[in-house]
């Protein structure tokens, strides 16, 4: 968004008064200077991010695939959750490097469309596997009888299924219109409508109307069904739950799935604030000042940061919730499988060589 628009040199101008001729023909584009700190810091971040996505999802991944005995409905959104956060922080070390080099991209167009292609997938399919996951809490809690067959295996798969046809679709204009200025220093890469529409009024409705559509799509609409849900969820509990082991091993579940959504919310919320206020200022529905903009500016990268951190920080949210998973990293951290499987090797081994020297008459003493 923001790299876009200084590509295209379309940022808001803001008319200037002249009461001498009473002329408002004349604009002047706001005066904007990136904050320097970020160059370095941003980076930063998304390395930071890089590392701990990759492995902490890389873990969840693993860890619910090979749990085929104890699998429980939920596992099956939560691994698909891990997957989209992991397909995207591999492909932010090429974001880094892009915000260090002052927004040069040197990575060619394929990999400038795919990036971001699938920086919308991550944030279309964590949002669908997130209400996915509350609807399944509420057909558990509240419709536990009546609904107990859209909580199996089949109705499962063909929800993820759902998720990421659905997800890939949405995002199809990131692939489509993202492109390089090429021939321009730096070379940006940012959303080219030029080939779709003709004027510069068109282009500026086709950004705000995306912009706002990946918020009403991706954060507003999907919020709302996980709010519906959880506030049913929320008078049973209240109404009917005791202090019984299966009741208390359902709160548990239901926490971390309120804690997943409610932390989504947290980094994504200041993003699409942003988004949306920009989108709204480019399309004249609130008032235009340069010190909103350079406001929003500024804030943005951080924003983008805070929504790309929730790539990282639901394997720690399962870690210190879930009581099973927390027990299975640690189990994986100390090598706890491995190494029993060595021991009993080990000991089979010499087990094996004890019996054969006794049967062997070469050792037997002269």
């Amino acid at each position: 968004w923001k790299k876009n628009i200084k590509k295209r040199k379309m940022t808001p101008y803001l008319e200037k008064d002249n009461f001498s001729d009473g002329s408002n023909d004349s604009q002047i584009p706001c005066p904007f200077d990136e904050w320097e700190p970020s160059f370095a810091l941003i980076p930063i971040i998304y390395f930071l991010i890089f590392i701990l996505g990759l492995s902490g999802n890389g873990m969840v991944i693993w860890m619910v695939f090979h749990m085929k005995e104890k699998r429980r409905s939920a596992d099956t959104f939560i691994a698909n959750l891990a997957l989209a956060d992991l397909t995207f922080v591999v492909s932010l070390p090429l974001w880094a490097v892009y915000t260090a080099q002052r927004y040069h991209w040197v990575f060619g167009t394929f990999l400038c469309k795919l990036s971001s292609y699938l920086i919308y997938i991550n944030m279309y399919a964590s949002v669908f596997c997130l209400t996915c996951l509350s609807f399944d809490r509420y057909l558990a809690i509240v419709r536990s009888m009546a609904r107990s067959h859209l909580r199996s295996k089949t109705s499962s798969f063909m929800a993820i299924i759902v998720v990421w046809v659905l997800a890939a679709i949405l995002a199809l204009p990131a692939l489509v219109f993202r492109s390089t200025s090429g021939h321009e220093a730096p070379n940006s890469c940012f959303m080219d409508f030029s080939f779709a529409v003709e004027e510069e009024e068109e282009e500026i409705f086709w950004t705000a109307g995306l912009g706002i559509s990946y918020t009403v799509l991706g954060f507003v609409l999907p919020f709302c069904i996980m709010t519906t849900c959880y506030f049913a969820i929320g008078r049973t509990v209240a109404q009917h739950f005791q202090k019984h082991k299966e009741d208390l091993r359902k709160r548990r579940l239901l926490t971390i799935i309120a804690t997943l959504v409610a932390t989504f919310a947290a980094c994504w919320l200041p993003f699409h604030l942003v988004s949306t206020m920009y989108n709204l200022m480019y399309l004249d529905v609130i008032p235009f000042s340069c010190g909103l903009e350079r406001f929003l500016m500024i804030v943005y990268p951080y924003a983008t940061c805070l929504a790309y951190i929730n790539s990282c920080v639901n394997p720690f949210l399962y870690a210190f919730f879930d009581l099973r998973f927390r027990a299975q990293c640690l189990d994986i951290l100390s090598c706890g499988r491995l190494w029993s499987a060595l021991q009993d090797k080990m000991m089979n081994f010499s087990s094996s060589n004890s019996q054969n020297s006794k049967c062997d008459p070469q050792t037997l003493p002269s």
